[in-house]
């Protein structure tokens, strides 16, 4: 299988040192590479790529606010020359952060990191799957357990205004709380009820319940954004399950 990977990054050096390493890895092929925030993201909308990699400071554009406005699903990896991005970078469900001058070996390492996660999420297997498991499913929990410090809260589901993928884990939101589940969000998707619980991305499941409004972008992109003020891009993968409550 080969991977299309974009490079994004307004250095120059940069870019190139990421090429060489990139050339060296047989099964990632470069599409395309982009220095703004803007280009990045109307390159992304356009190629597609599997895998990106990308830079913090940009002219223009953040390489957060590049993710806040692609509406395609590419995992990503951070190349950036300051670390203070780091646990944001993985609220975004990076797949790695590099510290620049990056090493060939540390390269390597989030590419292997980075397959790895493609080979076992690969989405239109495992939403099949899913699909199978709760075609004739009726009932779901209506409560679970969640840690929190030394106590384990049970937590009514139908509290949860949405779920976001943190590597491993999973954060869960309430009206007044947060709690990490060590569960996958795949994982948990399986006890909720699709009826109620809508995955808009890869990284992040909504309660329709306290979703305020959708967003229409002009590029076809959608946001939705929740009754708590927060906002989700919602990624063409799952477009259509928004689309089907719109009447």
């Amino acid at each position: 299988m080969t991977i299309t990977c974009v490079i994004i990054d307004d250095e120059q050096l940069a870019r190139e040192l990421l090429r060489e390493y990139i050339e060296q890895v047989d099964n990632i092929t470069i599409v395309g590479e982009a220095t703004k925030g803007k280009d990045a993201v109307e390159m992304i909308d356009s190629l597609k790529p599997d895998l990106i990699f990308l830079d913090v400071q940009m002219p223009g554009m953040t390489g957060f606010d590049v993710l806040d406005d692609i509406t395609h699903d590419p995992y990503v990896v951070f190349t950036t020359a300051y670390d203070q991005y780091a646990i944001k970078a993985f609220e975004k469900n990076a797949v790695d952060y590099l510290l620049k001058p990056i090493d060939l070996e540390r390269f390597q390492l989030a590419v292997k990191r980075a397959l790895e996660r493609m080979k076992a999420e690969q989405y239109n297997v495992g939403e099949l799957l899913r699909n199978m498991k709760t075609e004739n499913k009726t009932s779901y929990d209506s409560h679970i357990f969640v840690q929190k410090s030394e106590k384990l809260i049970n937590l009514p589901v139908e509290e949860i205004m949405f779920l976001e993928a943190s590597g491993d884990y999973t954060i869960l939101t309430t009206k007044g709380d947060q709690f990490v589940s060590s569960s996958g969000i795949g994982k948990l998707e399986e006890i909720l009820n699709p009826d109620v619980f809508i995955r808009v991305h890869r990284s992040t499941i909504i309660n329709i319940n306290f979703l305020k409004e959708i967003e229409k972008h002009f590029n076809g992109g959608m946001i939705v954004k929740m009754q708590n003020g927060k906002s989700f891009p919602v990624s063409r993968t799952y477009a259509k399950l928004i689309r089907k409550k719109v009447v």
